[in-house]
């Protein structure tokens, strides 16, 4: 019997599976796929998700595979850029763009090392139960056939935004929004750039950024209502979108393309109750919303902490596990609903207020890096916006511009 089965051996079942086999639990880590592998997703990890892998010590791993650490960025809203210079959270570059099959790898890699047990290719059929309590699994090994059941203390989902596990389970879902936005990207080489560049137009946000085997990758969104005229003509719309960036267009019609174009329009925005008698979900399976400010990576490392903490606490005896799954619950909701609707508004397009590019202006015009780097750091996140855009530092900014 194991302490924990985890369905999905991604970031979010990865990380939790390391976390727990670190406290010595027994885990079991499933995936239906060949891990590691690529996923057409986005990939971009910001906002304490570099700290994260720091703090885990497989940061340097993944550096060590060829990506990238990020400590640079250039922020346009209305064609003006922002240029942001060596930004560090806590001694570490603020992002990285690890491919999928990296930053998975490196963390199955560990997980296994932590003392996990993988089976690849491994479908959950099934869940068990025994008065009204999942158990365990039954399922099959798709290369040999044969089938299998196993059980645990409790059963955590980590299989993304259509988990089998939450279906099984019928766990609640609240808060859905059905998507508003669709993506299409693309990996080019030849694009000199070391930089996070995010360029929000009236109708689409580029999002480009290097990543490994010397590759620049370059996502764009549309609302959800060009969906099918974009995909009727991807290569056609895409190039036509990137003209909002013009610098960035020339350097991306230099390059050459390396890998045909990935997208999606199945980005719906939701909750679920991540728990219950033994059963948890964790990532994409928990809690999913639209790519516009590239949290899903940051989010499933974070939440794959609170989990791991909550279920070891259960497991270990120091309160009930339903208490601890409770808290699990209520400490992602603290963090991750205020950002939802934040990023929904922005995935709508919604208009910055006029005094936005009155304060970028103002910033540009002084020349000063630090106040630069501060607007930045503040718009992605990266520190308390009331540590910048409070009324003593605004009126310090435009001061500085009218004395100039």
């Amino acid at each position: 019997m194991y302490d924990a089965i985890i369905v999905g051996a991604r970031c979010a079942g990865a990380s939790t599976a390391m976390l727990l086999a670190r406290q010595g639990h027994n885990v079991l880590l499933l995936d239906r796929a060949t891990v590691p592998s690529d996923l057409p997703h986005g990939h971009f990890i910001h906002r304490g998700g570099p700290q994260r892998l720091q703090k885990w010590g497989v940061l340097d791993k993944i550096a060590a595979a060829g990506t990238p650490l990020v400590s640079n960025i250039v922020m346009a809203a209305g064609g003006v850029p922002v240029p942001g210079k060596g930004l560090f959270v806590d001694g570490v570059p603020f992002g990285c763009g690890p491919r999928r099959v990296v930053v998975d790898g490196v963390l199955v890699e560990t997980a296994v090392s932590a003392g996990a047990e993988l089976r690849q290719q491994f479908l959950v059929e099934e869940l068990i139960s025994d008065g009204g309590k999942i158990t365990g699994i039954r399922g099959r090994d798709l290369s040999s056939g044969k089938r299998f059941t196993e059980h645990a203390h409790i059963v955590i989902g980590a299989d993304g935004r259509n988990s089998r596990i939450a279906n099984a389970v019928n766990a609640p879902m609240y808060d859905h929004v059905p998507s508003v936005s669709c993506y299409y990207f693309s990996y080019w080489s030849d694009v000199p750039g070391d930089a996070l560049e995010v360029h929000v137009g009236r109708e689409n946000i580029i999002f480009a950024f290097p990543t490994n085997d010397n590759l620049f990758a370059v996502f764009i969104a549309w609302r959800m209502e060009k969906f099918h005229e974009v995909r009727a003509d991807v290569a056609t719309r895409f190039m036509e979108a990137l003209n909002i960036a013009p610098e960035l267009a020339a350097r991306v019609q230099a390059g050459n393309q390396e890998e045909r174009f990935y997208g999606t329009a199945d980005l719906p925005n939701f909750f679920r109750k991540p728990y219950g008698p033994g059963w948890a979900l964790v990532g994409d399976a928990g809690h999913h919303k639209d790519p516009y400010m590239a949290l899903g990576i940051t989010d499933a490392l974070r939440d794959a902490d609170l989990v791991a903490t909550a279920v070891h606490d259960g497991l270990a005896g120091r309160r009930p596990m339903q208490d601890a799954l409770a808290d699990f619950e209520r400490e992602r909701n603290q963090t991750s609903i205020p950002l939802f609707h934040e990023n929904l508004a922005r995935a709508r397009f919604t208009p910055p207020p006029p005094e936005f590019a009155q304060i970028r202006d103002a910033l540009l015009a002084n020349g000063n890096q630090d106040d630069i780097n501060q607007f930045l750091m503040a718009n992605l996140g990266l520190l308390p916006r009331e540590a910048f855009f409070n009324p003593q530092n605004i009126g310090r900014i435009m001061q500085q511009t009218a004395v100039a």
